[in-house]
């Protein structure tokens, strides 16, 4: 697996809420334009989502995807890596969410893809932190409102 790309960001809500918000796998089609459907196939005993099916497009990055989420760090971090694909060989990920205050929260996003196709490393790079600047961006703006 390649480099994680990552970023963070601040967002003015509560832990809380951020934690709410990603928690909610099957519902990030209602803040992320590049998940366009993310459905839950498996769950552990709590309810989570411990394997889902998502179509992603992402500029360059277009799949269908099946991700399997770790919660063993849960609350504070949210991991998912690929159990299969139609074209990416491998994805990991996680957010890692910390209260700054009561009313404000930091998400750390990481993400690092493989692709079946030869793709120079800077234009992965560049289409990772692209996917990740866009999806804290876009959950910032859901839960601030």
């Amino acid at each position: 697996m390649s480099d994680l790309s990552s970023s963070t960001i601040t967002i003015d809500a509560p832990l809380a809420a951020v934690q709410e918000a990603l928690f909610a796998i099957q519902a990030y089609p209602s803040w992320s334009s590049s998940i366009k459907s993310s459905e839950v196939v498996e769950s552990d005993d709590k309810g989570q989502a411990t394997k889902v099916k998502m179509t992603i497009d992402a500029g360059m990055m277009k799949d269908r995807v099946i991700l399997d989420y770790d919660w063993s760090a849960a609350p504070a971090k949210l991991s998912f890596s690929l159990d299969d694909a139609d074209l990416l060989t491998g994805m990991d990920g996680s957010y890692s969410i910390k209260a700054i205050d009561e009313d404000t929260t930091q998400v750390t996003y990481e993400l690092g893809v493989s692709l079946s196709m030869p793709i120079p490393a800077m234009m992965r790079q560049k289409a990772e932190k692209t996917t990740i600047d866009q999806a804290l961006s876009q959950l910032k703006a859901s839960l601030e409102g």
